[in-house]
């Protein structure tokens, strides 16, 4: 028991006026004359026996009625938790990621959460709410409950540490509040999990939401599988997770029209193969049918014409081994030699290769700085018999300097694998193969640089910037057999296809995505990204011949867009969500004890409710003071 006015209980003190008044007799008897002396002494005994038993009874009745009196202006209450007088504080994360689409036993799981929360919140009660993508701050339910029922998913999804200190950091700093921090998720397996530490201040409560069902079949991913001078195959790979499933359709769709349709039973996976025509202008969506998750059951895709990636090759050696790399399908390959060479065809490259000159003249020095400033790729081959000053010279732009051949055999025996350049070329490592190997090489000292290839000593064999590559040997026949390796195809085609990054088939919302538009634009013209009613504005980098475009956050909505320049469309470029929601799988929280758990929001909302709730006694103590009073008058009236 709990009391509102516990100064108060000091007047209990007032409970010794009525002992020190019946423990001293004030009153002063009268002497009488008796004759018969053994009548007085049996009178004088019964008298003072009830006189003294009715003393004490008016006593504890009097001071029991002070008592109730007493008590009752003090309030007393009971309460789980000391709540009176004490301010709440309630932040609500309301998860809104993908995987709440899935349906529990009153529909949608995100949904009907909503509904809890309108329901079970008091309208006018003060409360914090936020989700992946959105905070409501310092509201009521009444005033965002509209806004509540047309929230829609987030392509991306809060950390659960990311959510506790956002909880902790829309709290109030004041210590003396209640504060209620719930969250209401599918809790659905993560690499980081749901671990929150003990915290004295902040009271944590979960309500974890489980769907019926953890089925789910999903589009995972998309790829050419193979080309040929007229036609394309396109292989598209489907996750099932449940029961076998037979006959399942799978549609490809180009700007809303059914082009083809096929049929696949699958067991865990499987995959759909569809024919297209090269020549045929595809803005595509593959659609599959599964009422579990709807966001992955469509994947956006787009083949754009293609955009051949310009090729300067500056050669004083033989270039046979670049036109079989360089081929006229991707690249635009122009070959001179360096008295030939017009300087004004430099700034409209994609790549310029250096194949073994003896020397970098300081013309030609000058317009490749002002080249890889305006992010233009050069690629450096030396040659056995160059001027390494000038070498040098050109070199320092990039803290990359070249030391006097060493004429000593080295093999190249390291890949880095993580590399731009390697990155989707293996699907393992490899550790058995022909190394290639050079007679003679330049060692190389550089800071900030990567090393894609390296010799048996770990120095590179080829080293990168950002857009500057350099071999550390002359590659011809002569000096190496790298031209004879499976890795110079790779390499090369690689650097070529990096000076130019033309879109993929599709790419990934939430990712940091890169890609460039061949275009020249004017001053102050930007591009656009428009798909529907959205159009937003992406980040963006104009070189002299391109726009390198990075989106991350943007765009949220999945579908392909248009790149526009005002008006004029240039290209498309398809967005997809993320598939880590697609898988159902959740996190048991019954191992952390340290947290109020419920599988549903109207649960929780009545144990918080019950936990708060005041019992006012007051009112008990006012009729138990007016039934003492009752009992002192009978006692005074009927006790004899």
């Amino acid at each position: 028991m709990q009391f509102k006015h516990p100064e108060l209980l000091y007047a209990l003190f007032a409970l010794l006026i009525p002992i020190i008044i019946h423990l001293f007799q004030l009153r002063k008897f009268k002497k009488e004359v008796f004759t018969n002396v053994a009548f007085l002494k049996k009178v004088t005994s019964q008298t003072r026996k009830s006189s003294q038993l009715k003393k004490w009874l008016i006593l504890t009745a009097r001071m029991l009625l002070l008592a109730a009196l007493i008590l009752a202006f003090a309030q007393p209450y009971t309460s789980k938790t000391n709540t009176f007088n004490t301010k709440k504080e309630t932040v609500i994360y309301l998860d809104n990621s993908f995987s709440m689409q899935a349906k529990g036993e009153q529909g949608e799981l995100f949904k009907r959460a909503i509904q809890d929360l309108i329901e079970n919140i008091d309208e006018s009660e003060k409360i914090t709410l936020f989700t992946n993508n959105a905070t409501y701050r310092n509201t009521s339910i009444d005033a965002i409950k509209n806004e509540l029922l047309q929230l829609d998913f987030a392509p991306s999804q809060l950390s659960y540490d990311a959510v506790l200190l956002k909880c902790k950091n829309l709290f109030s700093p004041d210590s003396g509040i209640l504060k209620q921090a719930i969250i209401i998720s599918d809790f659905q397996i993560k690499e980081t999990q749901f671990n929150p530490s003990l915290d004295s201040i902040i009271n944590i409560n979960t309500v974890q939401l489980k769907p019926v069902s953890t089925n789910n079949l999903q589009i995972d991913s998309l790829f050419i599988s193979n080309q040929t001078a007229t036609n394309l195959e396109l292989t598209v790979n489907i996750i099932n997770q449940g029961n076998v499933i037979e006959n399942v359709p799978v549609s490809l769709y180009s700007e809303g029209q059914l082009i083809t349709k096929t049929s696949i039973n699958i067991e865990e996976t499987a995959v759909a193969n569809f024919t297209l025509s090269r020549d045929q202008k595809i803005i595509g969506e593959i659609v599959i049918d599964d009422s579990n998750l709807p966001f992955d059951n469509s994947l956006f895709f787009n083949i754009n014409k293609p955009n051949k990636a310009k090729v300067l090759s500056i050669s004083e050696s033989n270039e046979d081994f670049l036109k079989r790399v360089y081929t006229d399908g991707e690249f635009q390959l122009n070959s001179t030699i360096l008295n030939e060479l017009n300087y004004s065809q430099i700034e409209n490259q994609n790549l310029i290769i250096l194949n073994e000159l003896e020397s970098i003249p300081s013309s030609l020095k000058t317009a490749l700085i002002s080249y890889t400033n305006n992010g233009g790729f050069v690629l450096i081959i030396p040659s056995t018999n160059n001027s390494l000053q000038t070498y040098n010279d050109f070199l320092l732009s990039y803290n990359i300097q070249m030391s006097p051949i060493n004429k000593t055999e080295k093999k190249v025996t390291t890949i880095n694998y993580s590399h731009p350049l390697y990155s989707d070329v293996f699907n393992k490592r490899v550790t058995n193969f022909q190394y290639p190997k050079v007679s003679s090489y330049y060692p190389i000292n550089s800071r900030n640089t990567t090393a894609p290839l390296q010799f048996e000593d770990g120095n590179p064999f080829l080293a990168s910037t950002s857009n500057v590559f350099v071999f550390a040997s002359a590659l011809n026949s002569e000096n190496s057999n790298f031209k004879n390796s499976p890795l110079i195809v790779p390499t090369l085609y690689n650097i070529g296809k990096q000076s130019l990054k033309t879109s993929n088939l599709y790419y990934t919302i939430g990712e940091e995505n890169t890609f460039d538009i061949p275009v020249i634009l004017q001053q102050d013209e930007i591009l656009s990204l428009s798909f529907g009613e959205e159009n937003i504005i992406p980040q963006q980098q104009y070189f002299n011949n391109k726009v390198s475009i990075i989106t991350n956050e943007i765009p949220t909505i999945a579908g392909t867009y248009n790149v526009n320049n005002k008006t004029e469309l240039i290209e498309n470029v398809s967005y997809n969500y993320n598939r880590k929601e697609s898988s159902l799988q959740y996190q048991d929280l019954s191992s952390i004890n340290h947290i109020n758990q419920s599988d549903s929001v109207a649960k929780l909302f009545d144990t918080l409710k019950s936990d708060s709730k005041i019992n006012e006694l007051w009112k008990w103590f006012v009729i138990f003071a007016l039934v003492f009073l009752a009992i002192e008058m009978l006692i005074l009236k009927y006790f004899k």
